[in-house]
């Protein structure tokens, strides 16, 4: 009996310890993950200011946090927390740290030392974050050379204990840069702000451009200058909305990715440079040290960034940019090979800045659309190349009057007659045949509208459906609520050109996700009616300033889009057609009511193409 006794007891004080040791886990348990929810914001209540300098070094980063088992002895307990910090893209730096608590009273409290945040750390010391260069990689044309690459500039600045007068220089600046789009208008207040020897930036030139300007600059009272490298295509203008730029990061830049830049990093900006920016610039040699004693505690070795391979053709790209070069008009022109859809020239004119409206752009297509709307009606059998078809100055359909470009009709025309010519009205009332969803499905099947992958962001276009007579009429010759890209015209009219559309190939390598299903192979009796009509349009119609083009015969439609609702409204300028292999879309913006603009840029970039 005392035996019993004795085990009960025995048995009881032990149930009452475990009860008692698993109580003070838990409790140490949640004294710690406090602790650590704090640490994982980037503090430490009641050490902020000593966990800042330790870990200045690592910027705005903030560790993720992995606790182990509570181990509770009397008065102290310990737990192992596994910490990590990613220090950049796929850089991740983990090890593990003991956390000391202490008892006091009833509450478990962490024991703070430096040795917290990482083993080696003492009183007085501190991370430092060394990187080390980084190698960009270049964007590669179609045949796999590089387009973007590193190359000499200049920045032109100025230092304002060197200026006289900050008035002048600005006038002198302006006048000698102006060429190169340079506005000095805020450069006196500029100089007023910064320090005596700071360094005001003014322009980044190239080299060969620098020493063009150098004689007219260089001796000007405050002007100073740095020589450096920086990662751009072969000439100022080449690709240079698609492509975008490689430029020092902005505080934008710093504070959208915490952590991965700092001050004087670069950093692509628009085009395929920022859309591909994290996969060009690679990562850099980052090391982690103890400042008293150079300790190296982590070592990530430099990763070279990946090219992003295009099909751009030099010669053919070239040729776009210098057909919209001096557009004192906002312009585009698309090039698309017809066999494969690569993509060969995306040009926007300098006029356009940044914008890149060879892909972006959201304008009414015109009489460009005249190609679709066409082409439903050929397949439909609605009519015939011969067929007459009307073609009043103007037609009325439920009160709206259309009229036609030149403000003139054609007396007993045929449909090919309203093509070439690029009848409005004849367009307008043959819209019933079209029918309500036809010309949005016809749309369809040469891309249209649809759902691309490009590897960039491109605006395909849209189609209304079901409008009134009206807005079908509107339709039939690409006004109203039909809105398209100059890439989404070229490749419609490449469809045309080749008998069944694919998507355009931008970008190679890294190959996109999910292109577009090539299009049905279209009605080859109906295209071979319109490709006879869009020959017309260059020999006998609206089109004839291309004629004298060198070379295989040309194709085409011309367009002028109204738009807005000034009175009389404002109109953009198209062409939209293919000579050989190459189909294209110009676009001239705010280009009038008429053609010439558009036309004369096509002209000059078929011309430029070598044969």
């Amino acid at each position: 009996m005392k035996a019993a006794t004795a085990l009960l007891a025995l048995l009881t004080g032990a149930t009452l310890l475990t009860a008692c040791s698993d109580a003070e886990e838990e409790a140490a348990g949640r004294a710690l993950e406090t602790f650590l929810s704090a640490w994982r914001e980037g503090t430490v209540p009641g050490r902020e200011a000593e966990h800042r300098e330790l870990t200045s070094a690592l910027g705005t980063r903030t560790p993720e946090l992995e606790a182990g088992e509570v181990t509770v002895a009397d008065d102290t307990a310990n737990a192992q927390v596994t910490v990590a910090w990613n220090l950049a893209k796929g850089v991740r730096w983990e090890y593990r740290s003991t956390v000391g608590l202490r008892r006091t009273a009833e509450t478990w409290r962490v024991e703070w030392s430096p040795a917290i945040v990482q083993p080696d750390l003492t009183a007085g010391d501190r991370l430092v974050l060394s990187r080390g260069e980084s190698t960009r990689a270049p964007i590669l044309d179609g045949a796999g050379e590089p387009i973007t690459e590193s190359r000499p500039v200049v920045v032109v600045g100025v230092q304002p204990s060197k200026v006289t007068s900050a008035e002048q220089l600005a006038r002198d600046l302006g006048a000698a840069l102006e060429a190169d789009g340079v506005d000095t208008g805020d450069l006196p207040a500029r100089i007023g702000k910064a320090v005596p020897e700071a360094f005001v930036p003014v322009v980044t030139l190239r080299m060969e451009r620098y020493l063009e300007v150098k004689p007219a600059i260089h001796h000007l009272p405050g002007t100073v200058f740095r020589e450096e490298d920086r990662v751009l295509a072969p000439t100022r203008d080449f690709a240079r909305a698609a492509l975008g730029t490689v430029d020092p990061v902005t505080r934008e830049d710093i504070e959208a990715a915490p952590g991965t830049f700092v001050a004087g990093d670069e950093k692509g900006h628009g085009g395929l440079q920022e859309h591909y920016d994290e996969r060009l610039r690679g990562v850099r040699e980052l090391t982690v040290t103890l400042e008293s004693s150079g300790t190296e505690l982590f070592r990530a070795r430099p990763r070279p960034g990946a090219p992003v391979r295009t099909t751009l053709d030099r010669a053919v790209q070239n040729a776009a940019d210098a057909a919209v070069a001096d557009s004192t008009k906002k312009a585009a022109i698309v090039a698309v090979r017809i066999s494969d859809g690569s993509v060969l020239a995306i040009a926007n004119s300098p006029s356009a800045g940044a914008q890149n409206l060879a892909l972006n752009a959201r304008v009414p297509p015109g009489s460009t659309f005249k190609i679709v709307s066409a082409l439903n009606l050929l397949e439909s059998g609605a009519v015939g190349l011969d067929s007459a078809v009307p073609c009043p100055a103007t037609a009325s359909i439920e009160g709206r009057v259309f009229k036609n470009a030149w403000n003139g009709g054609i007396p007993n025309a045929t449909f090919r007659e309203a093509v070439a010519e690029s009848c409005n009205t004849a367009f307008a009332l043959l819209a019933p045949k079209l029918g309500p969803e036809g010309l949005a499905g016809t749309a369809t099947t040469l891309g249209i509208g649809e759902q691309w992958d490009l590897g960039v962001p491109v605006y395909t276009g849209s189609v209304a459906t079901h409008g009134d007579a009206v807005q079908q009429a509107s339709a039939a010759f690409g006004q109203g609520r039909t809105v398209v890209s100059p890439m989404s015209i070229a490749a419609a009219t490449a469809g045309v050109a080749g008998g069944r559309w694919q998507q355009p190939s931008l970008i190679t390598d890294p190959s996109p996700d999910e292109p577009a299903p090539d299009g049905p192979d279209l009605n080859g009796e109906a295209v071979a009616k319109l490709r006879t009509a869009l020959r017309e349009v260059i020999t006998d119609g609206s089109g004839r300033a291309l004629r004298s083009v060198p070379g295989e015969p040309v194709y085409g439609k011309t367009g002028t889009a109204e738009y807005g609702t000034e009175t009389p409204p404002r109109s953009h300028s198209w062409f939209a057609g293919w000579q050989g292999d190459l189909a294209f879309a110009t676009l001239v913006t705010d280009g009038g009511n008429d053609v010439s603009l558009a036309l004369a840029a096509s002209k000059r970039f078929l011309e430029g193409v070598p044969r």
